[in-house]
């Protein structure tokens, strides 16, 4: 079986496409959504990231407004600037950069964040409301696979879904996601006791664990969807994800890649909740 490689790349740009014209439509009643990106010392993946996310704002018509903090930025400074953000009637969206220096709580820096412009999701409040089945932000990745399962027109209800990995910016909130959407979901982490016969049973396998080609081939159940969110780097400097692409792909019967797979979608996502925020700013 030869998998079907589901192009996130693709996929984010006729997502941005539906933007582009939403934000030219936003902008004849007098509203440009902006986005405020908070990035705090000098991690280079996240300086990529950051940039990355800048030039998707400017091609789709978004406002992009980068604050660059020094490492050595203290926690009054971060939530100072935080208030002046959620004050700013012009700011539809604001997202802290996540990792942050050692010294400084990214709990305190998501809570303080004005849930109306929460667009990364992770507000207790938008996870509250993810978790009853409500409206409200959905975290960038987590949204970004459901558009992807979406996109191959696949029925979750009554499947078996594995989501490997249990933190609040994927794990969690995929979890519900796939409840939500009927699935029978199991969640595995480091601590399962069988996670190659868990994976086996399953009709969905979502990765975000953050180990480089963790899931085997030979773990897949035939015909599987394989969401892989992991982005790693192996010692050669390519990237890989926490699937085993190859191997697992003559036995799924669809696959996201590393790269060109989840990643864009999790841009492309940003930029969405950024713009439904702009939306409801404009009073639709």
């Amino acid at each position: 079986m030869a998998a079907r490689i589901i192009d996130g790349k693709a996929l984010a740009a006729r997502v941005r496409d539906g933007l582009t014209k939403r934000t030219a439509e936003l902008a004849t009643r007098g509203v440009t959504p902006g986005l405020a990106v908070v990035l705090v010392g000098d991690d280079p993946a996240s300086q990529i990231y950051v940039r990355n996310k800048g030039r998707a704002c400017e091609k789709t018509g978004i406002r992009a407004i980068d604050h660059r903090l020094p490492a050595s930025t203290e926690q009054a400074e971060l939530m100072a600037l935080v208030a002046q953000l959620n004050a700013d009637p012009e700011v539809d969206g604001i997202l802290a950069q996540l990792p942050l220096p050692k010294h400084l709580d990214p709990a305190a820096v998501q809570d303080a964040i004005d849930p109306k412009k929460d667009v990364d999701g992770l507000h207790p409040h938008s996870l509250g409301l993810l978790a009853q089945g409500r409206p409200g932000f959905i975290p960038c990745t987590p949204r970004g696979c459901m558009r992807m399962l979406a996109e191959i027109e696949y029925d979750l209800t009554g499947k078996r879904a594995v989501v490997i990995g249990r933190s609040n910016l994927v794990g969690r909130p995929m979890m519900m996601l796939l409840a939500n959407a009927n699935a029978t979901v199991t969640g595995c982490h480091s601590r399962t006791a069988d996670l190659a016969g868990e994976v086996a049973r399953a009709d969905v396998v979502v990765a975000a664990v953050g180990v480089p080609e963790l899931v085997q081939g030979d773990w897949i159940k035939p015909g599987a969807v394989v969401l892989d969110v992991g982005m790693n780097r192996r010692e050669d400097g390519s990237l890989c994800g926490d699937v085993h692409l190859d191997s697992a792909a003559e036995r799924a019967s669809a696959i996201t890649p590393v790269p060109r797979g989840v990643g864009p979608m999790t841009i492309a996502c940003l930029l969405e909740n950024t713009v439904d925020a702009a939306t409801r700013r404009a009073g639709q």
